[in-house]
Parts: C-alpha cells; structure tokens; sequence
C-alpha cells in the first residue's frame, strides 16, 4: 500500500520540557494506524504537527512523499478530542460550512450530508440547531463534519468518547468502511478493546518516545504473555504455587493467572494440580489494555526490549 502521511524524527518541545522525542512513523492507503499512550504522552501534540497547528523543533510531516508544513486542509479530515459546534447553526448548515472550509462543491456536500445523516440515524435533523441534539447526536454530526468532503487522510481523537454502544458500534462499522475505500486513519483512543478490533498497526509512544510499533497482530504475540483466567473457589496463594505463574489477580471467584514468558500452553495445562476448583477456564494473550496499563504506571511485569 503507497504511503500517504509520513513523520519522521518529529520533536516538539515547550519551554524545557520535551513533550515529542524523535518520532517517526507511516500511515499508509486504506489502513487504520493507532496512536497509543498515556496521558501526556505526545500524542496530541504530534496530532497538531501535523495539522499544523504547531510547528515541530525537529523532524518533518510528509504528505505523498513531499515535506509540507501541514497536510492540505481539502486532503485531511479532523475529529478533535475536544468537540464544538456552533450550537445556533442548524445542522446541514454546520456541514455544508464544514465542506466549504475544504473547498468541497456544496451541491457534492449536500447530497453527502443527506447520505451520511441516515445512515448516522439522523434522517429530519437537517434543521434542527445543534443546541437540540443530545451528545451523542452532536458528536455524530462533528463525525460527519471530518469527512463530509472525503478526505484522503482522516484523523480521529478519542473518537469513541461518551458515546454509547450502540453508537460505539456505528462508528466502529464506519471507520472500518473508510479504510476498505482507502482512507488513510490515524486513531488515538484509550478505548483499547475498539482499538484491538479496529486497527491494523500501532504505534504505542510513552513520554513522547516510540515504545512499540508494529502491527496489532504481531506485537501481541512478540511483546504480550500468556493469562489464564480461572471460574472457580481458588485460594490466591494455592494459585501462586503453580510452576510459571508470575502474578495472581482476584475479583471473587474469578483469578487471573498471569503466565511466564515463552510458556509452552499445552505443557503448562497438563500440570494444574487437580484439585483446582475450575468452573470455567479462559486461556488468552495479555490485551493491550494490559500492555497500555503496564507502560502508564511503569509497571516491568511486561518486556518492551527491542
């Protein structure tokens, strides 16, 4: 797949403190690349060096394989973390501004919008003011907004934010059907389980520096330990006592088993002491909740050699 956005060595400092350290990565044509990290990690700043609404210390922003100080603004959709529509606008009228903004036929964009509003559920709102929808309807017109001019590269902050299950579902669904048509997608998101399903690379950076890149697939298997979560009355220290099990966590009678490195499974099931109580036993690889946990609080549970 071509490359269609490229940072490379990106640093961003404000004052003394270095908030991006040397970052490089691709997004490539018709996949979802993830943006992973704590708080205060980088990511939103390495998000507006790109929009240009900073402009690096160090590094470049390449858009097509050519160095820009930002993305051309009618080439790139943008959901901000921080949602906010004119509440007085009527909603076709916030999306027809929008795609005027991009320099998008407004004839286009109002065919779009009527396309996009049922199929977000919100056929009959052309006319209703923002300040009348509830939250979950406003952020899916802020949603449509990002692509109501079909842009090339599309990047969503915390799109997942507030938004019910249901909804949840919608836009994953949507997401999904941008990358197939070959948008490019850079995400950010806390919401790991969406993320697991949705992306196809990620990048996981931790005080502004690149900690694991890869896809989702491979660093799971590379960077991720076996857990065995058990159903049952198990007593934690009867647990710890299994060979090869680092760490035992317990809610009531669940336990979670988590597993030494490069354990071989089918040798380690055949050793649980039979009388383990097991109403129900779950044999999976750390999630990356758990690899996102692990680097937030600094946790060495987790190896992250390169």
């Amino acid at each position: 797949m071509a490359v269609v956005l490229e940072v490379k060595g990106l640093g961003k400092r404000f004052k003394q403190e270095t908030i991006v350290d040397n970052l490089s990565f691709q997004v490539k044509k018709g996949e979802i690349m993830a943006i992973l990290g704590p708080n205060g990690a980088g990511k939103s700043t390495t998000i507006r060096s790109i929009l240009g609404i900073f402009y690096p210390d160090e590094g470049e922003v390449l858009y097509q394989g050519k160095r820009v100080q930002k993305v051309p603004p009618e080439r790139i959709g943008y959901l901000p973390e921080e949602r906010g529509l004119y509440k007085n606008m009527k909603v076709m009228d916030v999306l027809l501004y929008f795609a005027d903004l991009r320099n998008y036929p407004i004839h286009n964009a109002k065919k779009r919008a009527k396309v996009l509003l049922k199929r977000f559920g919100l056929a009959g709102k052309e006319k209703a003011k923002m300040e009348e929808l509830s939250k979950g309807m406003g952020q899916k017109v802020q949603f449509i907004a990002s692509i109501i001019h079909e842009p090339e590269i599309l990047i969503l902050d915390e799109p997942f934010s507030g938004l019910d299950p249901v909804s949840q579902e919608l836009f994953h669904r949507e997401i999904k059907a941008l990358a197939t048509q070959g948008t490019a997608i850079l995400l950010s998101s806390h919401q790991m389980n969406l993320v697991e399903t949705l992306g196809d690379r990620l990048l996981l950076i931790h005080k502004g520096k690149e900690v694991v890149t890869g896809n989702i697939h491979d660093v799971k298997a590379r960077f991720s330990n076996y857990k065995c979560t058990i159903r049952g009355e198990n007593s934690c220290a009867q647990l710890k006592k299994i060979p090869m099990v680092e760490r035992v966590e317990q809610d009531d009678n669940t336990s979670i088993l988590y597993l030494a490195k490069d354990i071989n499974v089918a040798s380690w099931l055949k050793i649980l002491p039979n009388q383990l109580d097991i109403q129900a036993l779950r044999l999976d690889r750390n999630s990356l909740h758990d690899i996102f946990v692990s680097i937030a609080s600094d946790r060495k549970e987790l190896s992250y050699e390169k």
